[in-house]
């Protein structure tokens, strides 16, 4: 069994023995939408894997809302579902409190104990907020794994032309022009997982990073490409979820799911370095245009922001871009005070941001804090541009742009590779008060 399994935990694995198939649901305070989406795991567990002993898992992180009595009341009339047989058994379902450092990836950590200590064959995790899960979703997460030997499975949907746009702008592209494969969704949220990979999940020590929070999705794809496992996509509709808009405060997603990206970086750098060029992952299901949600940009907010950057974060800036970069993005904010509606962060010198953070990232650690936050501002600016160089395009167009940027990405691999070896430039030493007119000065300590 493994090590740190909750007494909860441990005794409700006793209780139920040995399972084939988990579905993991992460929660905190979303009794509104979270009973959904048991119930569609339930249903997709019974329509489509009736053979296999199925167990519902909710990793909550103390929710005050009712989530984990939402989740232990939820039913399903099985009438509804058109069997083609019965399931030879009703489907566990438990709730079960997680501990450590609050977050998801917290969660998935109990999730993937219970599965390994159930001798599970594969796993699926899906969010608690979705409003589109259907039971096809738990059967094209969990067959590529069951039955055609793949060990990851990633989510492969249409959202919102302004939704993801972390994972647009910046975790997509740089994933892919790493690794060489694309795999759309890389922090998707959605995911299939054998036993194979569970147990290397459960091997590592860094648990206690920002992996333990919002890091876990790309801590997750990463592993997976990187090491070699059988990796796939499966295409699951529209995701409908509590989405936000860009310009509101996604700061702690932004700096955890980025600095588990260039942690990432130095362990595969062997991986890496050599890839060239990307090749499409694998997809299964079937693809088809469906209707989304509207998301609301405040791009003003956003221009705002980068302007207060600029004003506040030049020596952070100097430090982590190099100075042909800086220089562009200083001229940058300086026309926007001629035309704010014609600002625009071109994809070549987007790209260049980004992987001169990744190399200052590697070169100045005790710093990292500081430049993952620096960045923020950066990110509000390109997703700005984003939004004005996009508001009358379609989503295919809107993807033919997210490609045009990927290519940039994997051209400019060169660039990362010229500046990673580099040894750090340090920023300079502050002069202490009074030492200019030769006067003594002492450390009190």
């Amino acid at each position: 069994m493994p090590e740190r399994l909750p007494d909860e935990a441990r005794r409700a694995a006793e209780s139920i023995g040995k399972a084939d198939v988990v579905i993991g649901i992460p929660s905190y305070n979303n009794a509104r939408t979270i009973e959904h989406v048991v119930r569609a795991a339930n249903a997709g567990l019974s329509k489509y894997f009736p053979e296999f002993n199925g167990v519902v898992i909710n990793a909550d992180g103390g929710s005050t809302d009712n989530t984990r009595e939402a989740v232990l009341s939820a039913r399903i009339e099985d009438g509804h579902l058109m069997l083609v047989s019965a399931p030879l058994s009703v489907a566990h379902r438990l709730s079960l409190p997680y501990h450590g450092i609050p977050g998801k990836g917290s969660a998935f950590r109990l999730i993937f104990q219970m599965a390994a200590a159930l001798e599970a064959k594969a796993c699926a995790v899906v969010d608690s907020d979705l409003r589109s899960i259907t039971p096809e979703w738990i059967d094209l997460l969990l067959r590529p794994i069951l039955f055609a030997e793949f060990d990851f499975v990633a989510p492969y949907y249409h959202r919102h032309k302004y939704d993801g746009t972390i994972t647009n702008s910046i975790v997509y592209p740089l994933t892919r022009a790493l690794y060489g494969l694309r795999v759309r969704q890389p922090i998707g949220g959605e995911f299939g997982i054998s036993s194979r990979v569970i147990a290397r999940y459960l091997e590592r020590d860094d648990w206690e990073t920002d992996v333990a929070r919002y890091g876990i999705d790309i801590w997750m794809t990463t592993i997976a490409i990187a090491e070699g496992f059988r990796v796939c996509q499966s295409f699951l509709g529209a995701k409908l979820h509590d989405a936000k808009d860009p310009s509101s405060d996604l700061t702690a997603m932004l700096h955890q799911v980025v600095g588990s990206v260039f942690m990432l970086m130095d362990e595969y750098e062997s991986v890496w370095r050599g890839q060239t060029g990307s090749k499409p992952a694998e997809l299964f299901g079937f693809r088809f245009d469906v209707g989304l949600d509207p998301v609301d940009v405040n791009v003003e907010r956003m221009i705002h922001a980068f302007q207060k950057g600029c004003a506040e974060l030049e020596e952070v800036w100097s430090l982590a871009l190099q100075p042909e970069t800086h220089a562009q993005i200083r001229k940058l904010a300086a026309g926007l005070s001629e035309n704010p509606i014609t600002f625009h962060l071109e994809d070549e010198l987007w790209t260049r941001v980004i992987l001169d953070f990744a190399c200052a990232y590697k070169q100045h650690p005790l710093s990292s804090a500081h430049l993952l936050q620096s960045l923020t501002p950066l990110y509000l600016a390109r997703v700005a541009s984003f939004v004005y160089e996009t508001r009358n395009l379609a989503s295919v167009q809107v993807e033919d742009k997210i490609e045009q940027l990927c290519l940039t990405f994997e051209t400019l691999k060169p660039y990362l590779l010229a500046h990673w070896d580099r040894e750090p430039v340090l920023p300079p030493e502050p002069v202490p008060a009074g030492a200019e007119q030769g006067q003594e000065t002492k450390l009190e300590v």
